[in-house]
């Protein structure tokens, strides 16, 4: 078969990068992408990475501000499956392109629209760039470790757009595999707000319970970057430390087993060995937490990482990638291998290597054969087409579901994964609908206990799945799982690669019993060697991909040199770590992502595809997160970076201190640096001065008031400046923001009673969502085995026998 969305077609009206990275799926698997650009053309033909957010579009320039070219665009609205805009509230509806007007010309669109922070907020208005929605929720107070200054940081992973894209993605394929049988299309709504949420895992729940239990629990950081002290055990299972020749390396060593491999082969597990280090990593005395953390770094410098690569083979489960820079994540030997990535001629750059599609599909693959648009290359034939798109016989409409029923009602995922970058995509698709039934072995999936008080590190990844305790490698536990996966639509696996032969769960195994699966493999690093082995986990794949690198600004940030005393190696590897693994991180990135490919493996087979086999990894997915770096082709210009203080990318962009905390300013267009100016009374010539020198201006007149006066005044003037929020993002559920934004839910935990939770984080002008609890270690097991057909009395004999629990 052709692609996916073969005969499908979109209309992008947006400008921004979650915008592009929407369309550009669709384009990828087989939709004819229109997209509309502004006289002069869309702002992101100046990136460096515009082949990639491009490939496979086609262009049309129209001015809609000009009422001809408003009626070209309706035009194609009124013959388009999809119609994408991220505009501020109010935008499309003043142009006559709002879902409104467009669907009832076209009652079969699905319509999506991302905003900062939904249709209704105060905050709505704002110009919603990534810093500025970071900024209000306390983002960028999250990463203030990162940064050699007190105060906030600027993050240059954009974490809020890409996830806030592949949100948005779930809702348009959840649409149309709902219109495949309703012949109703609706409006789908996200936000770059909940884009952030996604990625708080567990932070939001600690702090509740140290809220609700003071006496008891007590709250902080895992690391005292100040002083240089570990405070928490996981900090030494993923350690960072630098080889004999001077490269920094990221360990995985999250699971016990893992851990203990790690300890016998640096011989640290004979230094614990000794009273003065008994359980080092979780005493009381900084001094000992300390002092251990200098052993490992010892150990860890003792090899090169060439050295360390023999071990590796040797032990495959204890394992450290290095920290890539730029576009070193492009020409990682597993991608390589699995020729995830590609090489497309461009009309205006050349070959440009780049990203493969976002997953691979056996049964509908990414045709991957149209390069990025010239603008308005497609113009004249776009226009002349109007009448045929908008004159487009439609199918007769059938009776939609009723009304509020999720999109994927009736759909059943079987998931056989551990921890968050896999798993977490399914948890996304309960809120559309399906029924997950996740598999856990019988003490539980490892993430229920990394953190301290049981079941905290869990809660989020569970939410609104079922649990079945099996030990899947016994042949009776083989037999359960075979069942359950003739009666799925979607099977989602990460094991690392080996497992699953191993297990007898190949695609090939389960399509034995059920050839309309639909497979999804999502593991680490791939399918495969020279890695696919290997342990990976979110500061891994951070490490791995240059995602650590780019949030410190780059390489020339943090050096690389096998030199450095211990001090600066305990510095830098603090720093790295945060940077690896902040509140928000490549777990989330990954999760997002594989929630994306199952919703497109299931549309296919909506639309007709067979039974397939996917696959994607972490590693894979990050060449599309951090795709504004992962280009290369002759002449390709450098990214913006920012400062080495981490201020932002320019005078113009970037954090300032006022009289009591921080504002973040962002004043892209020539009228808002004209009021600006104004409003800060700056001196004639203020444009000629240079970028440094304005920024020092700016800083002193920023220092004379507080963030909120300057929110006030320069938000008034239509000048985006926002107070910058002191606490992190685990506050938002809450306090007033989660409340105002409507993205807060009480749902009821069997053993921590009733806890706030996000609400679906993809709304529906006409299904509904769900919001459900996490499930205990086999809470659901008795009730889906009999629903299988087991009596009790077999039920009662495979508990017994070990086989099943608790």
């Amino acid at each position: 078969m052709g692609g996916v969305l073969e005969g499908l077609r979109a209309v992008d009206l947006s400008e921004t990068l979650t915008g592009a990275h929407i369309s550009q799926l669709l384009a990828d698997f087989g939709a004819d992408v229109v997209l509309v650009e502004r006289p002069g053309g869309n702002p992101l033909r100046s990136q460096p990475a515009w082949p990639f957010w491009g490939r496979g579009k086609r262009s049309v320039v129209l001015d809609l501000h000009d009422t001809a070219d408003r009626d070209v665009a309706r035009s194609l609205a009124a013959g388009a499956d999809v119609v994408i805009e991220t505009w501020r509230p109010g935008v499309a509806e003043r142009l006559g392109l709002g879902y409104d007007d467009l669907a009832a010309a076209n009652p079969q669109l699905v319509y999506a629209s991302v905003t900062g922070f939904g249709r209704d907020h105060p905050w709505s208005q704002l110009a919603c760039y990534e810093p500025v929605v970071m900024a209000k929720i306390g983002g960028l107070a999250g990463f203030s470790n990162l940064s050699r200054r007190s105060g906030p940081a600027y993050v240059s992973t954009p974490y809020c757009a890409y996830t806030a894209s592949q949100l948005a993605l779930h809702g348009i394929l959840a649409a149309l595999y709902e219109r495949e049988s309703s012949g109703a299309g609706q409006r789908v709504d996200t936000t770059l707000l909940q884009g952030a949420l996604a990625h708080d895992t567990w932070n939001w729940l600690i702090r509740m319970l140290t809220s609700r239990y003071p006496d008891a629990l007590a709250g902080g950081p895992p690391v005292d970057a100040d002083q240089l002290i570990p405070n928490h055990a996981l900090f030494y299972r993923l350690l960072v430390g630098l080889s004999a020749d001077g490269r920094w390396m990221q360990f995985s060593q999250t699971s016990e087993r893992l851990w203990q491999a790690f300890l016998r082969v640096t011989e640290l597990d004979v230094v614990l060995e000794q009273p003065e280090y008994a359980d080092a990593p979780n005493s009381d005395d900084p001094d000992v937490r300390v002092a251990f953390w200098e052993r490992a770094l010892e150990r860890m410098r003792a090899r090169t990482y060439d050295e360390w690569l023999k071990v590796f083979d040797e032990e495959p489960d204890v394992w450290a990638d290095i920290f890539r820079h730029d576009t070193e994540l492009l020409h990682h030997p597993q991608l390589e291998h699995d020729r995830r990535i590609t090489t497309i001629d461009d009309p205006e750059v050349g070959p440009v290597l780049q990203a493969g599609a976002l997953v691979r599909m056996d049964a509908t693959p990414a045709p991957l054969d149209r390069p990025a648009p010239r603008l308005d290359e497609h113009g004249t034939d776009v226009r002349s087409s109007v009448l045929a798109l908008s004159g487009r016989s439609q199918p007769d409409p059938i009776t939609p579901k009723r009304e509020e029923e999720p999109p994927l009602a009736g759909v059943t995922v079987l998931e056989l994964g551990t921890y968050y970058a896999a798993p977490y995509g399914a948890t996304l698709l309960t809120d559309l609908g399906a029924r997950v039934i996740k598999v856990e072995q019988l003490d539980g999936d490892p993430i229920r206990h990394i953190i301290p008080f049981p079941e905290v590190g869990a809660i989020k990844v569970l939410q609104g799945k079922e649990s079945v305790a099996v030990d899947i490698a016994r042949p009776e536990g083989r037999e359960i799982v075979l069942e359950l996966a003739r009666r799925s639509d979607l099977v989602l696996q990460s094991f690392r690669a080996g497992v699953a032969p191993r297990l007898g769960y190949t695609a090939d195994d389960l399509h034995a019993v059920n050839p309309d699966l639909v497979y999804l493999s999502a593991p680490g690093y791939g399918p495969g060697p020279p890695c696919g082995d290997r342990p990976s986990y979110a500061p891994t794949i951070g490490a791995a991909s240059g995602l650590a690198y780019r949030n410190v600004g780059g390489v020339d940030a943090v050096p690389q040199r096998a030199d450095l005393g211990m001090e600066d190696v305990k510095r830098y590897s603090m720093h790295m770590n945060s940077a690896a693994m902040g509140p928000l991180n490549a777990d989330p990135l990954s999760a997002v992502s594989v929630g994306t490919a199952l919703a497109l493996g299931l549309l296919a087979r909506q639309r007709g595809a067979p039974g397939q086999s996917m696959v994607m990894s972490m590693l894979s997915t990050m060449t599309h997160a951090l795709s504004e770096e992962m280009v290369e082709y002759e002449g390709r210009p450098d990214p913006a970076r920012p400062d080495r203080d981490l201020y932002g990318l320019s005078a113009w962009y970037r954090l300032y201190q006022a009289e009591d905390r921080w504002v973040f300013l962002a004043a892209l267009r020539a009228r808002d640096r004209d009021a600006l100016a104004d409003a800060l009374d700056l001196d004639a010539g203020w444009q000629d001065v240079d970028d440094d020198a304005l920024a020092a201006t700016l800083a002193a007149r920023f220092a004379t008031r507080t963030a909120e006066d300057w929110e006030d005044v320069l938000t008034a003037r239509g000048v985006t400046c926002v107070a910058v929020s002191p606490g992190g993002l685990d506050g938002i559920l809450f306090n007033d923001i989660g409340a105002s934004c409507g993205v807060v839910a009480e749902v009821t935990h069997p053993t921590l009673g009733d806890y706030p939770r996000c609400t679906p984080m993809v709304r529906f002008s006409r299904s509904g969502g769900v919001a459900g609890p996490a499930p205990l270690c086999g809470e659901h097991t008795d009730a889906v085995l009999t629903e299988l057909g087991y009596s009790e009395e077999r039920i009662a004999e495979l508990r017994s026998a070990g086989v099943i629990g608790p």
